[in-house]
């Protein structure tokens, strides 16, 4: 199992895109959020709220709690949106993982979440540092810093995609 996690908007889609270019299945764990906000009769902007609320509930591991029986073939398999070691600690106690942190500078990634546009997405600079420090209040600075490997997305997306397809090379060779 390939576990990733990176600040909003460094690259981590575009990793798992790759990823299904090689065969494997994805479970997104922001996907998770967007469905159990959706689920509480809440707008896809308070997506940040609930997963605090989850949080609260369920631990610092919350997705991975919620999301361990959802995975079919953890063979082939990435999880994408970690945002604490402790969702990693979580899934390893049912499946080898390896974690790997994808890794982009602040001003990039707010050029590219105001590209994407998602409801969810901030608008305003403070906004996204706000998103910034309560993503990283759920633990994943540690996340990224425990990675087994840290990929740097710092050029255009072609580049990161090559990138993106020598670590799976590398990864079928050698597991």
């Amino acid at each position: 199992m390939i576990c990733v996690v990176g600040m909003p908007g460094s690259g981590k889609g575009i990793f798992t895109d790759v990823a299904r270019e090689f065969g494997y299945d994805i479970l997104s764990l922001g996907d998770v959020v967007r469905e159990e906000t959706l689920r509480r009769g809440y707008s896809k902007k308070d997506c940040g709220y609930i997963a605090e609320i989850l949080r609260k509930e369920y631990g610092k591991a919350a997705l991975a709690k919620i999301t361990v029986d959802k995975i079919k073939n953890p063979e082939k398999i990435v999880i994408d949106g970690i945002r604490s070691y402790e969702e990693v600690r979580e899934f390893s106690k049912y499946y080898r993982c390896y974690l790997i942190a994808i890794h982009s500078s602040p001003e990039d990634r707010f050029k590219r979440l105001m590209k994407r546009g998602r409801e969810d997405d901030p608008k305003k600079y403070r906004d996204f540092l706000e998103r910034d420090l309560r993503e990283l209040s759920f633990g994943l600075g540690d996340a990224i810093a425990l990675a087994d490997k840290v990929i740097v997305n710092d050029s255009d997306v072609e580049s990161f995609k090559n990138k993106c397809r020598k670590f799976f090379q590398e990864w079928e060779n050698n597991v």
